[in-house]
């Protein structure tokens, strides 16, 4: 077994460098804000025919990498840490609700624009890496909240969660489990730091 990606932000993940995984880069979210989401996920969405999405698994998606040689890991991290270091302060603030036919999920205005300047950015590492594929839409901060197989039609009220500043960024594995993914931060990033050598 390797550990991959020897930084002082690793997560100390290990796994054999010919193994795929689904990874994912992601804005995480500060403690208070998940406690509030998850206060208002049981208060507002509890008791339907779906699944919440739970606390550890809350998070602000940059890109989907989908399945992924673990070698290409480090790369991949380094991606993010450079994004994540020419970055300014990304604000958020919720905007609405949304479904689409799978999950539903809260949806933010990004202030100023530095979440969506972080995301080009790190749009343009990863597809220099050849890992990735920029969607044609543009990118969408928003929080998966809940997953259902029938769409419920929900109209909830939102959250009181005032501004929302991510904590950091991270490279994130998935993992499928019976009862749902499982994500593990291999790598985290403060946002606006110079990158380190």
């Amino acid at each position: 077994m390797t550990v991959l990606a020897q930084t002082r932000n690793t997560f100390g993940a290990s796994v054999e460098a010919s193994e795929r995984l689904r990874l994912f880069c992601a804005l995480r979210l500060p403690p208070d804000v998940v406690e509030a989401l998850v206060a208002w996920q049981g208060r507002v969405l509890g008791g339907g025919a779906w699944r919440i999405v739970p606390p550890e698994n809350l998070h602000l998606t940059l890109a989907f990498l989908g399945g992924r040689p673990a070698s290409e890991l480090p790369a991949i991290g380094a991606a993010l840490r450079s994004a994540a270091a020419a970055a300014g302060e990304v604000r958020l603030r919720v905007r609405g609700y949304r479904e689409t036919r799978s999950v539903g999920m809260l949806a933010f205005d990004d202030e100023g624009g530095r979440g969506a300047a972080l995301a080009a950015t790190l749009f343009d590492g990863l597809e220099a890496l050849g890992v990735y594929e920029r969607e044609s839409r543009p990118w969408l901060p928003h929080i998966t909240v809940l997953r259902f197989r029938a769409r419920p039609r929900l109209r909830p009220e939102l959250p009181g969660l005032g501004e929302v500043a991510p904590s950091d960024a991270a490279v994130f594995i998935s993992r499928l489990r019976p009862g749902g993914a499982a994500y593990e931060a291999v790598e985290a990033v403060p946002l606006g730091e110079p990158t380190r050598r």
